[in-house]
C-alpha cells in the first residue's frame, strides 16, 4: 500500500453538515400519525377473505326520494354518473381513481363549513366535524391506494383534476345553501359507488381484471392478512366504507330535516367516562 493510500485510509470521515430543519422540528411532528380506517372492528384482528364477506354492505341499498330536493339530488347523480359510464366502460381501476378524487370532497367541504360556523356561534357543532374528516381521509386513502394499482396517463389525470374541481365548487355553494341536500346527494353518490365496486369484484370474479396481490398500503391501512390479501379484498373492503359513507350521509340529511343535528344525546358512552361537546 503506498504512503498516499494510507494517508487516506486514516483520514477521519468528514462530519456532515448539520440539518437545521432537523433541529428545530418539533417532537410532536417525529411521531407518524396513521391513518385510521373508517370501520374501528377492523384492528381487531387481521383480516382475511372470509371476513370481508361477510360483511353486510347491502348491495342494493337504495334511499327511495319523498321530497323534491331528494328527488333532484338523486337525478343530479345519475345524471353524472351517465358520461363517466360512457368515457371509462370497463377501465374500473380508473373508474376508481375519478370516484375517490371526487367522493374526498365532500367530507373535508362539510368539515370546514361546520368549523366556521361553529366558531361563528360560538358553540358545538354536536359531534358532526370529526366524522366528516375522518370519511374524508377515509376516501383519500382509498385513492392512494388505487394509486398504487392502476395509473392513469396525463390527459387523464387533467380530465380528473378538471372534474374534481367543478365539484368542489358546485358542492361547496350547495352546502352554504342546503346542507341537508348536499348530504342526500352523497348518499346517492355513495350508493353509486357500492354499485361500481360490485361491478368491479364481478369484472376479477370472472377473469377480466388479474387478481393481483393487495398492495401494501392497503394490507397496513385495513389490516388484512397479508399473505392472502389480493385486489378482491381490497376491493370488499373499500365497497364496505362506501356502504358506510352511504348509510352516514343519509342519515346526516335525516338528522337535519328532523332538527335534531347534535349527536351527544344518541352517542354510546362506555366505561363511565367524561366525554366533550366539540
Amino acid at each position: 500500500m503506498t504512503r498516499l493510500a494510507k494517508q487516506h485510509k486514516s483520514e477521519p470521515p468528514v462530519p456532515k453538515p448539520e440539518d437545521a430543519l432537523l433541529q428545530t422540528m418539533p417532537r410532536e411532528l417525529k411521531t407518524p400519525i396513521s391513518p385510521m380506517p373508517i370501520r374501528a372492528d377492523t384492528m381487531d384482528h387481521k383480516w382475511n377473505t372470509h371476513d370481508l364477506e361477510a360483511l353486510d354492505v347491502g348491495p342494493t341499498k337504495h334511499r327511495i326520494p319523498d321530497r323534491i330536493s331528494d328527488k333532484i339530488a338523486l337525478l343530479a347523480v345519475k345524471s353524472a354518473r351517465k358520461p363517466t359510464d360512457i368515457f371509462f366502460r370497463n377501465k374500473y381501476l380508473h373508474r376508481s381513481v375519478m370516484l375517490e378524487v371526487v367522493a374526498a370532497v365532500p367530507g373535508m367541504v362539510g368539515a370546514l363549513i361546520r368549523h366556521i360556523k361553529s366558531l361563528q356561534g360560538m358553540r358545538h357543532d354536536g359531534g358532526w366535524i370529526g366524522h366528516l374528516l375522518h370519511e374524508a381521509e377515509n376516501e383519500r386513502m382509498h385513492l392512494m391506494t388505487w394509486m398504487e394499482v392502476g395509473k392513469p396517463v396525463l390527459w387523464e389525470r387533467a380530465l380528473i383534476a378538471t372534474v374534481q374541481s367543478g365539484f368542489f365548487a358546485v358542492f361547496s355553494l350547495l352546502y352554504m345553501i342546503s346542507p341537508r341536500t348536499a348530504h342526500r346527494v352523497v348518499g346517492y353518490l355513495e350508493e353509486e359507488a357500492v354499485t361500481s365496486y360490485t361491478h368491479f369484484l364481478r369484472e376479477i370474479e370472472e377473469g377480466r381484471i388479474e387478481n393481483v396481490k393487495a398492495p401494501e398500503i392497503a394490507i397496513a391501512y385495513w389490516n388484512l392478512d397479508p399473505q392472502t390479501a389480493t385486489l378482491r379484498d381490497v376491493v370488499l373492503a373499500v365497497r364496505a366504507d362506501e356502504a358506510l359513507h352511504r348509510d352516514t350521509n343519509h342519515h346526516f340529511s335525516d338528522r337535519i330535516f328532523a332538527g335534531r343535528e347534535s349527536l351527544f344525546e344518541d352517542m354510546e358512552y362506555r366505561d363511565n367516562k367524561p366525554y366533550i361537546k366539540y
